[in-house]
């Protein structure tokens, strides 16, 4: 996986507009929520895992699924790089309660949870708290409706 500064996403970014896309790609949603190309908000995934809860990530980046990927430090990169799928948020980073309704929606880093191994993000802390009221039968569902809803 190529590794980028923020400088570089950004000036690629402007160079590759996406009416470029043909008509389907663009109706679809990107498989990895992403603002402006970067995946939770600049946040270290990896971080997450380490029981810090979010953390900005520095100038460690690197490209997975369409989107840059920021790490507080090289040796999360290499362990992201390692293994994307284990540390990479479920329902591409989208809202993990919305997935489970059949919707996409966008999310916060602060409102995460670990469960079973895997991060799942809400769109807000309020989501976050109806997400863990069902989180079983909220997984069941987002699973059923995933990727279908992106499209």
């Amino acid at each position: 996986m190529p590794h980028l500064s923020r400088r570089h996403l950004v000036l690629t970014g402007l160079a590759a507009p996406a009416l470029a896309l043909p008509a389907a790609a663009r109706d679809r949603a990107p498989e990895v929520y992403a603002e402006l190309g970067v995946a939770i908000d600049g946040s270290d995934p990896v971080a997450y895992f380490d029981g810090t809860g979010p953390v900005m990530g520095e100038d460690h980046g690197l490209m997975w699924r369409g989107a840059t990927w920021y790490f507080a430090s090289h040796a999360n990169a290499a362990r992201f790089e390692a293994d994307p799928k284990a540390y990479a948020p479920q329902f591409g980073g989208y809202c993990a309660y919305a997935a489970a309704r059949g919707y996409l929606a966008p999310t916060v880093p602060e409102a995460w949870t670990l469960h079973q191994g895997r991060l799942y993000l809400n769109a807000s802390l309020r989501a976050r708290a109806l997400w863990l009221s069902d989180i079983e039968g909220n997984i069941a569902r987002g699973r059923a409706n995933w990727p279908a809803i992106l499209g």
